[in-house]
Order: C-alpha cells, then sequence, then structure tokens
C-alpha cells in the first residue's frame, strides 16, 4: 500500500473511531435522544444499549489491523439498520450521516481485508 493510501486509511479510521466511539458511549450512557429510533421501532430498551456496546467495540478495533475489517463490516451493519430507520421514520435526508459512515467504513473494509483475521476464516 502506498504511503498515501496508508495515511488515508488511518485518516478514514480516526474519523469512524471517533464518531462511533462517541455515539456509542452516548448510547450507554443512555441518552434519550438516541434510545429513542429503538422504542419506535418497538426495540426493546436494551437494545439500544447492545447497539451503543457495539459501537464503542467496533471503534476500538477498528485500530487493531488484524480486527479492523471484521469491525468495520459490523459497523456497516449497524449503519445499514440506522438508514433503513430514517427511510421508514424520517424524511430521507437524516439517512445521510448513516450513509457517510456506511461508505467510510466500507473503505476502511476493502482497505483493510488482506490482513484481517476474516481472511483465515475464509
Amino acid at each position: 500500500m502506498s504511503k498515501y493510501k496508508t495515511i488515508a486509511t488511518w485518516v478514514v479510521i480516526a474519523l469512524l473511531a471517533a464518531a462511533f466511539g462517541a455515539a456509542g458511549v452516548a448510547k450507554l450512557m443512555g441518552v434519550e435522544m438516541l434510545h429513542q429510533s429503538f422504542a419506535n421501532m418497538g426495540l426493546p430498551p436494551l437494545f439500544g444499549y447492545f447497539i451503543g456496546a457495539c459501537e464503542v467495540l467496533g471503534a476500538v478495533a477498528l485500530w487493531v489491523r488484524k480486527y479492523s475489517a471484521l469491525a468495520a463490516s459490523g459497523l456497516i451493519l449497524i449503519m445499514l439498520g440506522a438508514i433503513g430507520y430514517h427511510i421508514a421514520f424520517d424524511p430521507i435526508v437524516l439517512a445521510m450521516p448513516a450513509v457517510i459512515l456506511a461508505t467510510l467504513a466500507t473503505i476502511v473494509f476493502f482497505g483493510r481485508k488482506r490482513d484481517s483475521i476474516l481472511v483465515a476464516i475464509h
């Protein structure tokens, strides 16, 4: 990988880790606004805490080369759920942050899949 691709990958990882780390911690702290979407979908309150824990774990795992692609794939799944929520319950434009985060996570997935534990699983 070229020097510039390596730097770009680390920048994207930093952005994703900051976004998911902050969102996950907020969910774990029980921020009402972030839990309302789960209630709107009829999900139990603990589901919001589960997603928050997954986001924090994913944010940390992005930094570990071996787990980076796996973490990115999990975060992509979470963002697909968020996109679906916004399409169903909000104006479509509110799905854009989730679309952007899913796109960035996809970049990390493809940039790190060769170094990943996923190669060993395959």
